[in-house]
């Protein structure tokens, strides 16, 4: 049962990681993307806002979907479509094909996402402490290599094809192999259509998931104004150069890599509770720092801070939810995840209205305002009846469902 798990938990981090890599890959080529297309201003941003909100619509469809097959299965198979459409938006040669290869990304990215995080939060049950900061550390590790491996296709002035091709041609078979040792919950009904632990949807109560939904939306809403205006933050504001203005983010990686990486232990150490609570205060004083810096150095300060505070929250948040819905944890983990993409699609408009109408100073104040009210539902994270990441730890031959190549 050990090995188990133990073949569940690597084979989970490679998912996560593969996903770092491919969405970093997106995100970061996208005025390339632009170019090549020869799409224009006014339309970027509809692109762009169309790949969260179908990501959502795949979180909501993901929900039902896995109340009849086992989450492994939907991220076996959506992982290979999500790399693919990658790929696809950077072969084609007419809108068009950018346009499906998107939608088909962002469908496939919100069953993904919803998916990885459902297994997560189920062999941290299963394993009985937390180690879900673990499998996001991959993650932003994943994002890392995808972001360098997007500034050497640049550089080079390489095919977005051509960049993206090793990339897809390493992941997607690797992710194949890795998927066949995924380990889903136990299952609470017989038969193969009864759902997984958790994948029933009746007992998720709005009221009692509202201060988990929150979170993940301030967080995500910290998280894309780092990714959209640190760098012109930087340059415009407080001056600096435009190489100097390209590093906060980079810096904000990093940090997020190892905030993450000794998050677990944290979690074990200190309990949820104290971690988010201090995850949410360093954000909040990162973006005070922001604001106020009077130089690019004292700013790259403030980034630095950001990473190490909001890189605990979203992966305790969804962990959060497995604690709550101990019987429907899936469902759970589908409908929180929804909220990742509403944050994203508030973020970056958000500032960037109060940046123009007020002064981007000031905007960095409401990001910070909302990271700060998360103090406020610290307590939405308590271990509960099971008690893992309070302190209180189970053994590791908790219930486990087989893994995925075993159904």
């Amino acid at each position: 049962m050990t090995d188990v798990l133990r073949r569940g938990r690597a084979s989970l981090a490679f998912g996560f990681f593969a996903q770092g890599v491919a969405f970093a890959l997106l995100v970061t080529r996208i005025p390339a993307l632009q170019d090549r297309y020869g799409v224009s201003d006014a339309l970027l941003p509809v692109f762009l806002a169309a790949v969260p909100v179908l990501a959502g619509v795949g979180s909501v469809a993901t929900e039902r979907l896995v109340r009849r097959v086992r989450p492994s299965r939907v991220l076996r198979w959506s992982q290979p479509v999500v790399l693919l459409a990658l790929l696809g938006a950077g072969a084609g040669d007419r809108v068009a094909v950018l346009a499906v290869a998107l939608a088909v990304f962002g469908l496939a990215v919100g069953a993904l996402d919803a998916s990885m995080n459902m297994l997560g939060v189920s062999l941290q049950r299963a394993y009985g402490r937390s180690i879900m900061l673990g499998f996001h550390a991959a993650y932003s590790l994943g994002g890392i290599l995808g972001a360098s491996l997007a500034w050497v296709g640049a550089h080079g002035e390489l095919a977005l094809w051509v960049s993206y091709l090793p990339a897809v041609a390493v992941l997607l078979p690797a992710a194949l192999v890795g998927s066949r040792w995924y380990v889903d919950g136990e299952r609470t009904g017989s038969g193969a259509g009864a759902p997984t632990d958790g994948g029933g949807g009746a007992g998720v109560g709005f009221a009692v998931l509202l201060p988990l939904c929150l979170v993940m939306t301030f967080a995500y809403i910290g998280d894309s104004t780092v990714s959209n205006w640190s760098a012109k933050y930087l340059q415009d504001v407080l001056g600096s150069s435009e190489q100097l203005a390209t590093v906060p983010y980079n810096v904000y990686m990093v940090t997020t890599l190892v905030g993450r990486s000794v998050g677990d232990f944290g979690v074990r150490r200190l309990g949820a509770v104290a971690v988010v609570r201090g995850g949410a205060v360093v954000a909040a004083g990162g973006f005070a720092v922001v604001a106020v810096a009077p130089g690019a150095w004292f700013g790259m300060l403030g980034f630095t801070l950001l990473g190490l505070g909001l890189c605990v929250l979203v992966p305790q948040t969804f962990a959060a939810a497995g604690r709550l819905f101990p019987g429907a944890s899936d469902a759970a983990v589908a409908r929180l995840n929804v909220f990742n993409y509403v944050g994203f699609l508030i973020g970056s408009p958000l500032v960037g209205a109060l940046g123009d109408a007020w002064s981007y100073r000031g905007a960095m104040l409401v990001p910070m305002v909302l990271v700060l009210v998360t103090v406020v539902y610290a307590r939405s994270f308590e271990a509960r009846s099971d008690r893992y990441g309070g302190g209180h730890e189970r053994p590791r031959t908790a219930d486990v469902g087989r893994g995925s190549n075993g159904l």
